[in-house]
Protein backbone atom coordinates (compact mmCIF):
# COMPACT_ATOMS: atom_id res chain seq x y z
CA UNK A 1 0.00 0.00 0.00
CA UNK A 2 1.02 3.48 -1.10
CA UNK A 3 2.07 6.10 1.77
CA UNK A 4 -0.24 8.38 0.11
CA UNK A 5 -3.51 5.50 -0.20
CA UNK A 6 -2.52 4.42 4.02
CA UNK A 7 -2.49 8.29 5.20
CA UNK A 8 -5.89 8.94 3.81
CA UNK A 9 -7.29 5.54 5.20
CA UNK A 10 -5.95 6.94 8.33
CA UNK A 11 -7.44 10.29 8.35
CA UNK A 12 -11.15 8.27 7.15
CA UNK A 13 -10.70 6.17 10.75
CA UNK A 14 -9.76 9.10 12.48
CA UNK A 15 -12.53 10.98 11.53
CA UNK A 16 -14.64 7.88 11.82
CA UNK A 17 -13.73 8.05 15.43
CA UNK A 18 -14.09 11.67 16.25
CA UNK A 19 -18.03 10.99 14.83
CA UNK A 20 -18.32 8.17 16.96
CA UNK A 21 -17.24 10.16 20.16
CA UNK A 22 -19.82 13.51 18.83
CA UNK A 23 -22.32 10.89 18.47
CA UNK A 24 -22.19 9.50 22.18
CA UNK A 25 -21.91 12.78 23.19
CA UNK A 26 -24.81 13.44 21.38
CA UNK A 27 -26.85 10.59 22.92
CA UNK A 28 -26.12 11.52 26.18
CA UNK A 29 -26.61 15.03 26.60
CA UNK A 30 -28.97 15.95 23.93
CA UNK A 31 -31.04 12.82 23.34
CA UNK A 32 -31.47 11.88 26.49
CA UNK A 33 -30.77 7.80 26.12
CA UNK A 34 -30.00 7.00 29.30
CA UNK A 35 -33.02 8.27 31.13
CA UNK A 36 -35.15 6.58 28.34
CA UNK A 37 -33.10 3.29 27.93
CA UNK A 38 -31.70 2.98 31.70
CA UNK A 39 -29.01 1.06 31.73
CA UNK A 40 -28.67 -0.18 27.95
CA UNK A 41 -28.59 3.58 27.01
CA UNK A 42 -25.68 4.19 29.24
CA UNK A 43 -23.72 1.30 27.93
CA UNK A 44 -24.85 2.09 24.28
CA UNK A 45 -22.97 5.38 24.43
CA UNK A 46 -20.13 4.50 26.48
CA UNK A 47 -19.78 2.02 23.78
CA UNK A 48 -20.02 5.05 20.41
CA UNK A 49 -17.34 6.77 23.08
CA UNK A 50 -15.47 4.35 24.02
CA UNK A 51 -14.72 2.47 20.09
CA UNK A 52 -14.33 6.26 19.06
CA UNK A 53 -11.46 6.70 20.89
CA UNK A 54 -9.73 3.41 20.28
CA UNK A 55 -10.49 4.45 16.78
CA UNK A 56 -8.82 7.92 16.59
CA UNK A 57 -6.03 8.04 18.81
CA UNK A 58 -3.73 5.52 17.86
CA UNK A 59 -4.23 6.28 14.10
CA UNK A 60 -3.18 10.11 15.34
CA UNK A 61 0.27 8.41 16.48
CA UNK A 62 0.47 6.26 13.81
CA UNK A 63 -0.27 9.16 10.99
CA UNK A 64 2.54 11.39 12.89
CA UNK A 65 5.02 9.09 12.83
CA UNK A 66 4.25 8.37 9.40
CA UNK A 67 4.40 12.04 8.02
CA UNK A 68 7.29 12.65 10.44
CA UNK A 69 9.57 9.62 8.38
CA UNK A 70 8.09 11.18 5.46
CA UNK A 71 9.98 14.37 5.96
CA UNK A 72 13.55 12.69 6.24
Amino acid sequence: MKDKTKIRLLQLIMVAGLSLILLGHYLISYVHLPEKWGVKGIIVSAMCIAIGIIMSLPTKIYLTILLMQREK
